[in-house]
């Protein structure tokens, strides 16, 4: 089972001696595949053997594994899995070397998955490869459906197709999610990652879960969570990312974070947590709560945007923008660092609404992380099919699909426009301005970890400004292999090829230490000040400004009627209240 990474702006595979995040999808796929081994799905006597490897952090060589598997015997199937549209390139490039040794070869994952639940037809590059004898599996693995796949692959009989797009599986009691720790030893932060449940109710246009995952929530256990963590202590990880979309949203949220304050508290194990939310998880009575005493520690949150307007184009109705501020204030306050995701090129979004909105950010919100996207027609989502439908242009490099590359057009912003304004918000925010800002927030808070966050908001610039790549695509140390080049592509000189790789390298790791420099005597300086508890800006005094003094709702596009409309639910809900108390 291979977890494809996709090609960089010259053509080679993105790879690192150590990768950002390990991939969740190879992790339930191994365990799926083990227990299918246990059972002896291939009848007495045959046995399979597994064998994993991410792309992003080890060099994948089809003509080795092929000599490997002659040298073996028996049937091989080849599994690219987990493939989204971005990785979807270099999959087929993969897929044709090992097809070329005679071997089976499937491609599953949010790409195909996303293809087959929208578009009206199968799109034309995947009908080629169907023709190149490449199958597809649609949907998702559980509940036994890789034992169908792995007889008849051992019977030379794959179909070209496995869909379960109208049949997705239920998750409790299935078989743990979890990878080799020599894996997860190859990953920054040495995370493994898990899902407690999949699907999602909202409508989101920009989002391909709810068409390949569902709109209806299904969930795993509290007893399949510790089973989880405790396979996973017993090879010596307790790092972990839970990779549901919105954990906020998961109904056995309370039971999940109460086994695992039982199993941190009672039994004193040392397990930290990342998880995704939404803006109104403090909403919800005790969840910031709980979720930190369960040892979450970092946080993921869709904000998406700061204009009500733009997130009312998107049907990201769910997402209140007179929360925010509660909201970070609400993680804060109890020592958690909080990342956000953020989207530029909806359309009411100019150049100068934007950076004016990143000001504002910057000014008024606690936050610490903020991570910027093109605003994507990912295939899979209802942007893709109302633009395809309309016959509008689209990138038709699906490499570029990963939310750090323009493919479609805007209608108020030239594509060079765009791509200047998508550079210049990585730019604003990370400033060291603004990295100081961040540093001071955090040495005012006991629990606030400046050094850490120092870290994570270096890692999240460089890898942008030198590496050209999104920081969760990231790594330690760029790999680059000359013979792994795209198809298509002139194989390079060896001479030219090592010397500009090294010269990249070099000069890389000096604007490294240059950047690090500018902002590590600030870091010297905040931690050196008697007075940095004291510390506070506008961000930090939510529950000192009423919403009228904040640029977040004067200056943004809907945001007035946005207080209008919470004054308003706020007298509403104090009626009720004194109607329930009169009776």
């Amino acid at each position: 089972m291979i977890k494809p990474t996709h090609y960089d702006d010259d053509g080679y595979p993105i790879q690192w001696l150590r990768s950002a995040i390990p991939s969740n999808t190879l992790a339930c796929l191994n365990g799926l595949a083990e227990d299918a081994r246990t059972r002896g799905v291939l009848g007495e006597g045959v046995d399979i053997r597994l064998h994993t490897f991410d792309e992003t952090n080890r060099r994948v060589r089809p003509e080795k594994i092929a000599r490997m598997i002659e040298r073996e015997g028996g049937t091989a199937l080849i599994g690219l899995v987990g493939v989204q549209s971005n990785q979807f390139p270099r999959a087929l490039d993969l897929a044709r070397s090992f097809r070329a040794h005679g071997l089976a070869v499937m491609i599953g994952g949010f790409h195909v998955s996303g293809c087959i639940s929208m578009l009206p037809e199968m799109p034309p590059e995947m009908v080629a490869a169907q023709g190149e004898g490449i199958s597809f599996f649609a949907g998702e693995a559980e509940e036994h459906r890789l034992d169908e796949v792995f007889r008849e692959a051992y019977a030379g009989t794959l179909k070209p197709l496995y869909n379960y797009m109208k049949d997705l599986p239920g998750l409790v009691d299935e078989p743990t999610p979890i990878l080799p720790s020599q894996h997860i030893g190859r990953t920054a932060g040495s995370h493994s990652s898990f899902d407690l449940g999949r699907g999602c109710p909202y409508q989101c246009s920009f989002c391909t879960i709810i068409n390949v995952q569902g709109r209806k929530s299904r969930f795993r256990s509290p007893d399949d969570l510790e089973r989880i963590i405790r396979d996973n202590l017993a090879q010596g990880i307790n790092r972990f990312f839970i990779t549901d979309d919105n954990f906020a949203r998961n109904r056995e949220w309370e039971a999940f974070f109460d086994r695992l304050i039982r199993l941190r508290e009672d039994e004193r194990l040392d397990i930290k947590f990342i998880i995704q939310v939404d803006t109104l998880c403090h909403k919800i009575d005790g969840f910031i709560d709980k979720a930190t005493r369960a040892g979450v520690n970092r946080v993921f949150i869709g904000l998406e945007n700061i204009n009500p307007e733009n997130l009312l184009a998107a049907k990201k109705r769910q997402n209140k923008i007179t929360e925010y501020r509660d909201m970070l204030q609400a993680w804060r306050e109890r020592g958690a660092t909080t990342y956000a995701g953020y989207i530029l090129g909806f359309p009411g979004d100019t150049r100068e609404t934007i950076l004016r909105d990143i000001a504002i950010i910057r000014k008024e919100l606690p936050l610490d992380l903020l991570e910027f996207f093109f605003l994507t027609p990912l295939p899979g989502s209802e942007d893709h099919l109302n633009l395809y439908k309309k016959g509008a242009w689209m990138d038709p490099d699906l490499n570029k699909y990963d939310l750090n590359h323009r493919v479609a057009h805007h209608g108020k912003m030239s594509d060079a426009e765009w791509e200047q304004v998508y550079r210049e918000a990585w730019d604003a925010y990370y400033s060291p301005d603004h990295i100081e800002t961040v540093l001071r927030r955090a040495a005012a808070h006991p629990r606030g970890r400046p050094g850490n966050k120092l870290f994570l908001m270096l890692w999240f610039y460089l890898m942008v400004k030198y590496e050209g790549v999104h920081p969760l695509e990231g790594g330690y140390f760029r790999l680059k292999h000359r013979r792994d080049r795209r198809k298509g592509l002139p194989l390079e000189n060896p001479l030219t090829f090592y010397s500009r790789f090294v010269a990249e390298t070099v000069m890389k790791h000096l604007g490294y230490g240059s950047d690090l420099a500018r902002v590590y005597w600030r870091y010297r300086k905040v931690k050196a000040d008697p007075n940095r508890r004291a510390y506070t800006d506008r961000a930090l005094s939510s529950g000192d400004l009423d919403m009228e003094e904040l640029e977040m709702f004067t200056q943004t596009a809907g945001g007035q009627a946005a207080v209008d409309k919470s004054h308003r639910d706020k007298k509403l809900r104090e009626a009720a209240r004194s109607g329930v108390a009169a009776e």
